[in-house]
């Protein structure tokens, strides 16, 4: 049976890539067009970015509904994004669409709306040694990937995580000042999966990294939609339960299911 492409929608806030000389040179074409480039040698991928300063934030309601997996960088303008936005994106991500949140998007509204929690962390940006380490070596976001990948220079990211337990914890990472940090977690919200991973500042070259290319196209695949969105509210009247039954006692409701008075 032939499979479809997967849709894959890279958001990207481009703010420093436009402020920044160091982050410009990194990333000429920005952060998603870095990315755009690598996923897009994908043969199972059809990528399209957007960005903040596009209509509707780059993600009016037609890009999420033909959007398989979506894959959100911020960090200079989280406050910025709109909560009628992040409203869309929670809506159908609950319905089955796929979420992979990259580096300081872990505090981006998207991501705190969907985990319930702070999502604080600590952080050191001194360019220090980062090994993230492979904890769970048959997960399928795992696949190729060695022991552990080595980063030269990055940004620490450190415990304590504000972030509810993880369904999975993929990787774990440790930095050369001695922190360690879970920087590869999966939850799943409604229908939809979510994963996080934090390697990715903007003033390093990580996202030219060939295993953290790996490590995102692997997520993409597992985070794709599995099936029928999450259950919806659903009025059953009498007359449809599988088993015979008689109505005894009072109701709140109208036959249609709706409240009295609505």
């Amino acid at each position: 049976m032939h499979n479809p492409l997967i849709r894959v929608t890279i958001w990207n806030e481009f703010v420093h890539e436009r402020q920044n000389p160091t982050v410009a040179a990194i990333y000429p074409n920005g952060i998603h067009g870095a990315l755009a480039e690598a996923l897009s040698k994908h043969g199972d991928f059809n990528v399209h970015t957007a960005t903040l300063d596009e209509p509707d934030q780059g993600l009016p309601p037609v890009v999420l509904d033909q959007t398989d997996v979506l894959l959100w960088w911020g960090h200079a303008a989280h406050d910025q994004v709109s909560d009628e936005l992040v409203t869309r994106v929670q809506e159908r991500v609950i319905a089955g669409m796929g979420l992979i949140v990259l580096h300081s998007g872990h505090f981006s509204k998207v991501f705190k709306r969907l985990m319930g929690t702070s999502c604080a962390l600590c952080w050191r940006e001194a360019g220090e040694r980062e090994r993230v380490w492979k904890i769970a070596p048959g997960h399928p976001i795992a696949a190729g990937i060695g022991n552990c990948i080595e980063i030269e220079q990055s940004e620490m990211y450190g415990e304590p995580f504000g972030i509810p337990t993880p369904d999975e914890l993929i990787f774990v990472s440790w930095f050369q000042g001695g922190e360690v940090f879970r920087s590869g977690a999966t939850w799943t919200r409604g229908s939809g999966r979510i994963f996080y991973f934090s390697p990715g500042h903007e003033v390093y070259p990580i996202y030219h990294l060939p295993d953290v290319q790996r490590v995102i196209a692997n997520g993409i695949r597992w985070a794709r939609p599995q099936g029928a969105a999450a259950n919806s509210p659903r009025h059953v009247p009498v007359e449809q339960a599988r088993e015979k039954i008689e109505v005894r006692g009072g109701t709140v409701h109208q036959e249609d299911g709706k409240l009295v008075g609505q």
